[in-house]
C-alpha cells in the first residue's frame, strides 16, 4: 500500500510537470512556427532573438564555470556576438536583400570590420590578452553561430539530388524531428524508463532515449509518406533526416546538461516555465543543425 501511494504520488507529480511543459510549450511552438513559416524577414528576426539569446546565457554560464571570462570587456561582451551575427548573415540566401545589398554580402563586411575593430580596440585598452577567454568566445562562435548560420542555410538553399525540398520544409522537419523526440522521449522514459542513461543526466533513461529517437523516425516516416505518397526514396530521406535530427540533438540535450553542472545551475536561463532558457530549448537544435546540413550537402546529392 505504501509503494502504490509513492508511485501514484510520482505519476501525478510528472502528470503536473509534462502540463506544464506541454502548456508553455506550445505557446513556445506556435512562435518559432510564426517565424519559420511566415517569411523570409520573419525567419532571420527569430533566429537573431535564439542568437543573441544563446550567447548571453552561454557567456554568463562560461564565467560561471571560469569566473575570468565574467571579467570581458564590454567590447569583447557584445563585439563577439556581433561577429557571431555576421556569421549567420554569411549564410542568408544572396537574393535575400536591404536594399541592393545581399544579406549574405552585409554578413561578410559587418563582420571583418567588427572583428578588426574588436582586435585592434582589445590590443589598445586591455594590457594583457587572455588567450583562454578569446578561446572561449570562439567556441560560442562554433557552438551558437555557426550552428545558426548552418540551419539559416537550410531555409533557403539545398542542393540537387534526391531531396525534393523546397523554402522552409527542411528547417520545418528538423524542428519537428526534435520536438517528437523530446516529448516522447519523455512520455516513454516516465512510463518503462529503468536504466540510467548518463550521471550528466540522471533523469534520462536508455529507455526512454532509444524510444524517443525510433518515434521521432517512424511519425517523420508516417508523415512522409501522407505527404510524398508513394515516393519512397523521398520517405527514406525524411526519416534520415528524423534520425540524424534525433541522435545528434539528443547530443545536444548531453552537451548543454554537462556545460550546466560545471556551471553548477539547474538551467540556463528562464525563457519559459519548465523549459529553462534559450540554450535549453535550443540545444538540441545547435547540434542537430551542423549534422543535418553535412548530409544534405554531402550525402545526399
Amino acid at each position: 500500500m505504501t509503494w502504490r501511494i509513492h508511485y501514484l504520488h510520482f505519476m501525478a507529480l510528472n502528470l503536473k510537470i509534462f502540463k506544464t511543459r506541454a502548456i508553455t510549450g506550445l505557446i513556445f511552438a506556435a512562435v518559432v512556427l510564426l517565424g519559420l513559416l511566415w517569411n523570409e524577414w520573419s525567419f532571420l528576426i527569430l533566429l537573431s532573438v535564439i542568437h543573441f539569446g544563446c550567447w548571453s546565457e552561454y557567456q554568463k554560464l562560461i564565467g560561471l564555470i571560469d569566473p575570468g571570462y565574467a571579467r570581458i570587456s564590454f567590447l569583447h561582451r557584445y563585439g563577439v556576438m556581433v561577429v557571431g551575427w555576421a556569421i549567420m548573415l554569411h549564410f542568408a540566401s544572396s537574393d535575400f536583400r536591404i536594399l541592393t545589398i545581399s544579406l549574405h554580402t552585409l554578413g561578410n563586411w559587418l563582420g571583418l570590420v567588427v572583428l578588426v575593430a574588436l582586435a585592434a580596440l582589445e590590443v589598445i585598452f586591455i594590457a594583457k590578452i587572455d588567450w583562454r577567454n578569446i578561446g572561449y568566445s570562439v567556441l560560442g562562435l562554433a557552438y551558437i553561430s555557426l550552428s545558426l548560420g548552418l540551419f539559416t542555410s537550410l531555409r533557403s538553399t539545398y542542393p540537387s539530388g534526391s531531396l525534393e525540398y523546397v523554402d522552409k520544409m527542411l528547417v520545418l522537419m528538423i524542428v519537428a524531428s526534435i520536438w517528437i523526440n523530446d516529448t516522447m522521449a519523455y512520455i516513454v522514459g516516465s512510463l518503462i524508463g529503468r536504466t540510467p542513461l548518463t550521471s550528466i543526466s540522471p533523469k534520462k533513461t536508455w529507455e526512454g532515449t532509444i524510444g524517443g529517437i525510433v518515434l521521432s523516425i517512424v511519425v517523420m516516416g508516417i508523415v512522409g509518406y501522407r505527404i510524398n505518397e508513394l515516393d519512397w526514396a523521398v520517405i527514406v530521406q525524411w526519416m534520415i533526416i528524423a534520425a540524424i535530427a534525433s541522435i545528434a540533438g539528443t547530443f545536444g540535450d548531453l552537451l548543454q546538461s554537462k556545460i550546466k553542472r560545471m556551471a553548477k545551475v539547474k538551467d540556463s536561463g528562464h525563457l519559459l516555465p519548465g523549459h529553462g532558457g534559450f540554450l535549453d530549448r535550443f540545444d538540441s537544435l545547435l547540434i542537430a543543425a551542423p549534422f543535418v546540413w553535412l548530409y544534405v550537402h554531402l550525402f545526399s546529392s
